[in-house]
């Protein structure tokens, strides 16, 4: 049998205070809130994956994640108001390249704990 991965289905992000963390995405991303099934831990939407806030577990530190893409509409419009909202701005959007069918843009956000947060249009 060869395994087949059929997508993302959650994305865990190490933060220091998940309280704080839950606030920046829930209230200035606006992220739909799941549950919360201990201090330590909650869980958002994000359009069908499940966004997973944590305290380091083992090895993991606050801060040194990965990068988190969200698609958007109007790239920038929708980061202007996610500032606006809270959100620190790391890199306003900009075209990044010219695709067959698109042009990609993409701008930068830093949640409480310094973790990158992406916006990506695909502009057609």
């Amino acid at each position: 049998m060869t395994p087949h991965l059929s997508g993302i289905r959650q994305i865990a992000i190490t933060v220091s205070d998940v309280e704080v963390a839950l606030g920046f995405y829930r209230d200035a991303l606006g992220l739909t809130f799941l549950f919360q099934p201990a201090a330590q831990l909650a869980f958002l939407d994000a359009g069908g994956i499940r966004l997973m806030l944590t305290t380091p577990q083992g090895a993991g530190a606050a801060g040194a994640n990965s990068i988190l893409y969200f698609t958007v509409q109007d790239i920038v419009s929708t980061q202007a108001a996610l500032v606006a909202r809270g959100a620190t701005e790391e890199r306003p959007p900009q075209f990044a390249a010219r695709m067959p069918d698109h042009e990609l843009w993409i701008g930068f956000l830093r949640d409480p704990d310094g973790n990158l947060v992406g916006l990506m249009e695909e502009k057609r």
